[in-house]
């Protein structure tokens, strides 16, 4: 059975063999739950399909040019806009 030791911080690190059983990567969150009975149960997370907007190109959509970028981030700075 493996096994993990709990940092000072709280932190673990999830043993080799349950994240290959779980499949989960660098970044993947995972859900902890626990049953009536006490067990602790972890699941990863499912992906929000909204996290995918964007990721296929549209085939309505031409890419815009150096032109119209340069001529929007200029509309935004005369209008004061701050973005981080």
């Amino acid at each position: 059975m493996p096994t993990a030791t709990m940092t000072s911080k709280g932190q673990i690190t999830v043993p080799k063999e349950i994240r290959d059983r779980l499949g989960l990567e660098a970044g993947r969150r995972i859900d902890f739950q626990i049953d009536r009975s006490g067990r602790l149960v972890l699941r990863p997370r499912s992906r929000d399909i909204r996290a995918l907007r964007g990721f296929l190109k549209s085939p309505w959509k031409r890419p815009i040019t150096l032109r119209e970028m340069d001529e929007a981030i200029a509309r935004g700075a005369a209008r004061g806009v701050v973005r981080k």
